[in-house]
């Protein structure tokens, strides 16, 4: 250990320091808890009080001088050790940049971003509701009683609250608009979001985005509705895009057609996307029905109305070509990036 014997020898120690790894081991030596400084200090009780004054005093004022001195040659020797490695560190000024990594948005997000634009020049508006809904939205408000298969645990994701679900579709956000208008019309909306469902393989996932539209009015027909959609897939996949409407059932609708597309995997041909048919369904509509009306507070004697529903991702899978959407939500870069200069129209 170092025993500083007065001011100067300490300070001539300090000066003569070479390194912070010195100027460590000086401060333990002499301030640290078992330092001389500190001995000396639990020594003063064993002096009388006048000399207990006297050494306490010296020794308070050499441990501020230490203190300093320490902190002095600590910066003295970090500017040093600065200003060195900028001497030896160069900077080439002749080398090429280096170009940043342009970000994309996500497929779906292109696709809902386009969907909800072709909506709102068609003079929809935009309308949201919860993910987490009652079973009377969901279900009963739809015309989708108690026992309905729709309410199969095998197809419904239930939470631990009774009475509530994890919403099956937007059309929840159908009765929540009429609702909200009191009977206002028309009710042009356009409803997009996540909604789930217990369905995994290449063309379902469990928890997908969907678009339910509603136009509610006085002598709205079907042939509104299939031009509507007509206008609605052309802008949205193109014009040359075949089409077709089937008939078909749902509780919510009466009479109710679904919409199928073109298969984009197999033109046409078949294929195991479209089932070998060369059709591939794109959506779900039928004129409103009345029970849905009246829960949602107009009288079906007066308004009628169309309605449909969509997966966004069917849109996504004709767009850009896909043969499995569960790839889509495995945030793996190298697929997506494929998308970052396709798909101009979306």
């Amino acid at each position: 250990m170092v025993e500083p014997i007065s001011w100067p020898d300490v300070e001539r120690l300090i000066a003569e320091a070479s390194s912070t790894e010195q100027l460590k081991q000086f401060r333990v030596a002499w301030l640290g808890k078992k330092g001389w400084i500190t001995a000396q200090m639990k020594e003063l009780g064993g002096l009388s009080p006048e000399l207990r004054r006297v050494r306490g005093a010296e020794l308070n004022t050499l441990r501020n001088h230490v203190a300093t001195a320490l902190d002095a040659k600590q910066a003295l020797l970090e500017d040093a050790a600065e200003h060195e490695k900028l001497l030896r560190e160069t900077l080439d000024l002749t080398l090429p940049g280096r170009t940043p990594v342009a970000g994309l948005l996500h497929p779906m997000t292109r696709v809902r971003r386009r969907i909800e634009d072709i909506a709102l020049r068609l003079g929809f508006s935009l309308a949201y509701g919860p993910q987490v809904e009652s079973e009377w939205y969901n279900f009963e408000a739809l015309n989708i009683p108690k026992g309905h298969p729709a309410r199969d645990m095998q197809d419904t994701f239930f939470v631990d609250v009774p009475g509530l679900v994890l919403r099956t579709h937007t059309s929840p956000v159908q009765i929540r608009s009429m609702q909200d208008r009191q009977g206002a019309l028309p009710v042009k909306v356009f409803a997009p979001g996540l909604v789930y469902r217990r369905d995994d393989d290449a063309t379902h996932v469990p928890m997908f985005q969907q678009v339910e539209g509603l136009w509610l009015d006085r002598h709205i027909s079907l042939g509104d509705l299939l031009g509507t959609l007509t206008e609605w897939v052309g802008e949205l996949i193109g014009p040359e895009v075949a089409t077709r409407f089937r008939s078909s059932y749902f509780p919510f609708t009466e009479p109710s057609v679904e919409m199928d597309v073109g298969c984009a995997i197999c033109r046409g041909s078949g294929c195991r996307i479209c089932k070998d048919t060369g059709w591939v369904e794109i959506l779900g509509s039928g004129m409103v029905h009345p029970a849905v009306l009246k829960n949602g507070g107009y009288d079906p004697d007066q308004v009628s109305g169309f309605a449909f529903g969509m997966g966004m991702e069917r849109v996504a899978m004709r767009l850009f070509g896909l043969d499995d959407l569960r790839l889509l939500y495995q945030n793996d870069l190298r697929y997506l990036e494929r998308f970052q200069s396709g798909g101009d129209a979306v």
